[in-house]
């Protein structure tokens, strides 16, 4: 049986059947974290220490256990300036360049901005928007400008995602645990229910995502 993806997590389940991508600070860098993403939050700006941040990313991005940049990106609803996160945001896409590791974006009501810089950047390496909890329109024109979407809280919370996540080619999305208290096996099999097919259909797809977005994971990933 294939193992489980869980594209943005916060807590390691220890679960040796899951590929886990612990999210990290680099202000509170844990080495003990296994495989990560690293990245500054638009939440957790802090212009005292943001140049040490952005070289402690690049440092641990040379690290092969630092499998993304994130999570980072763009929130409207906080007081922090758009432009300031933009500039952060910016700094830490050319990371994600140099090292050629994949983003994982927290994205709040600035999806057109995002696109944005996307166009504006040409970025080449992959992009997921964890935790995407919008409708079919914007998820449609998130896949056409060739996004990922992962899935995870909304998706347990919020029945109205149904319709979204069925339509959606699973070729384009991951699955996710971020902070809830279920596991990703919950996750994966109701996101097996919404597609009505069987939850190995669903790991045996998002594996193949993953060693497509993450040529450089060099661990088994077959059991």
């Amino acid at each position: 049986m294939s193992k489980y993806i869980n594209l943005h997590t916060h807590t390691s389940s220890k679960n040796l059947n899951t590929i886990e991508v612990l999210n990290q600070y680099p202000n509170e860098f844990n080495e003990a974290v296994r495989f990560y993403s690293i990245g500054i939050h638009p939440w957790y700006i802090d212009l005292n220490r943001l140049d040490k941040d952005l070289e402690i990313i690049n440092q641990k991005l040379e690290n092969n256990n630092a499998l993304a940049v994130g999570e980072c990106g763009l929130d409207k609803r906080i007081s922090t300036p758009v432009e300031l996160q933009k500039k952060v945001f910016e700094q830490q896409i050319l990371l994600a360049e140099k090292h050629q590791k994949p983003l994982i974006i927290h994205c709040v009501s600035a999806f057109q901005e995002l696109i944005a810089i996307k166009k504006k950047l040409s970025i080449t390496v992959p992009i997921i928007i964890h935790g995407f909890s919008k409708n079919e329109i914007l998820a449609n024109q998130l896949i056409r400008e060739g996004f990922y979407l992962s899935f995870g809280k909304y998706l347990i919370k919020n029945p109205e995602l149904k319709n979204v996540f069925k339509q959606l080619p699973l070729n384009q999305v991951f699955l996710e645990t971020d902070t809830i208290e279920e596991t990703i096996e919950d996750v994966y099999t109701l996101a097996a229910s919404y597609k009505e097919i069987e939850v190995e259909t669903v790991k045996i797809q998002l594996l193949k995502n993953f060693k497509l977005v993450f040529p450089n994971y060099n661990e088994d990933l077959d059991d």
